[in-house]
């Protein structure tokens, strides 16, 4: 398969619209992806942390891919979570999400069981050989418990499905690692709003974004600036969106991007145990990042 370039430049982690007991509210789902479009996202990563992919159920997940795939309509791609620590549950999620049509896959490092270096380097080739679609690493050690080091990277991107990285290790030094070892074409994605001019100026590729959730306009043009050229412009948008980045953090996400989305109408902020919805000063943190942005009055 051809190295994929489908997926650079503004790209959405999802969040998961709830009701207020908790279910699944798919018709805000649906507007939510038109908006997310509509405001040049770039493409859209339904099922991973920020969707709450540890609290759904294994039938949630797939109808979450399944309807993100059906209500985007090929307008943009869509990465599909497909991550597990059991490599079995891997792969069934990943041949699932191929069999409703995304576009592409994105595998988080197992968690919690923390595996050596070769145990992840057999868990990504078993997962990249049950399907035919790209598949990106997600490397997420302080969720994971573990880091795919450059070198497994490295070995990982001779399978002709396993195209990419979406990178959530806050080390600058990673996308030049990465690139010397796996080669220019792998494309590198950053999982970390708060340095993506800095990734990109490295060498990466776009970001798998949690606050173009809330600011997709802003986030799409700070990487349409980068692409023509205008890095002082794609500066002044990052320095602009940084209280806002902050705040999308000040609790564990999604906790506040999901507040943060309810003030904007988008959503309710219902979370699932064992997350709660963000305290009084958390609120009140949130609630001034999104009038210095100027998303809110």
């Amino acid at each position: 398969m051809a190295r994929d370039k489908n997926f650079q430049g503004s790209l959405t982690a999802l969040l998961t619209p709830m009701t207020e007991n908790g279910d699944l509210d798919l018709p805000a789902l649906t507007r939510f992806i038109d908006w997310q479009i509509e405001n040049g996202t770039s493409g859209l990563i339904p099922a991973g942390t920020t969707g709450e992919s540890p609290t759904l159920s294994h039938e949630e997940h797939a109808l979450v891919v399944a309807h993100t795939v059906e209500a985007s309509a090929g307008r943009v791609g869509v990465m599909a979570g497909a991550g597990s620590n059991s490599t079995h549950e891997a792969i069934g999620m990943a041949r699932h999400a191929q069999s409703v049509g995304a576009d592409a896959l994105l595998v988080v490092a197992p968690y919690y069981n923390k595996p050596g270096q070769e145990g992840l380097y057999r868990h990504y080739m078993s997962v990249a050989d049950a399907t035919d679609l790209p598949l990106y690493i997600y490397n997420v050690p302080g969720r994971s418990g573990v880091e795919v080091l450059p070198e497994t990277i490295g070995r990982l991107a001779r399978h002709p499905n396993i195209v990419g990285v979406k990178d959530a290790t806050a080390n600058l030094v990673r996308p030049i690692q990465v690139r010397l070892l796996a080669g220019r074409e792998f494309n590198q994605l950053s999982g970390e709003d708060g340095t993506i001019v800095s990734f990109l100026a490295a060498g990466g590729n776009g970001c798998i974004s949690v606050t173009s959730n809330v600011a997709p306009a802003l986030c799409a043009q700070l990487h349409a600036e980068w692409q023509a050229g205008n890095i002082a412009a794609a500066m002044a948008i990052q320095d602009r969106l940084m209280p806002l980045h902050d705040a999308l953090f000040c609790e564990t996400n999604p906790i506040p991007v999901k507040y943060a989305a309810s003030r904007l109408g988008l959503c309710r902020p219902t979370v699932r145990l064992p997350m709660t919805e963000p305290s009084v000063a958390s609120r009140s943190v949130i609630d001034d990042a999104l009038r210095i942005v100027g998303l809110m009055e």
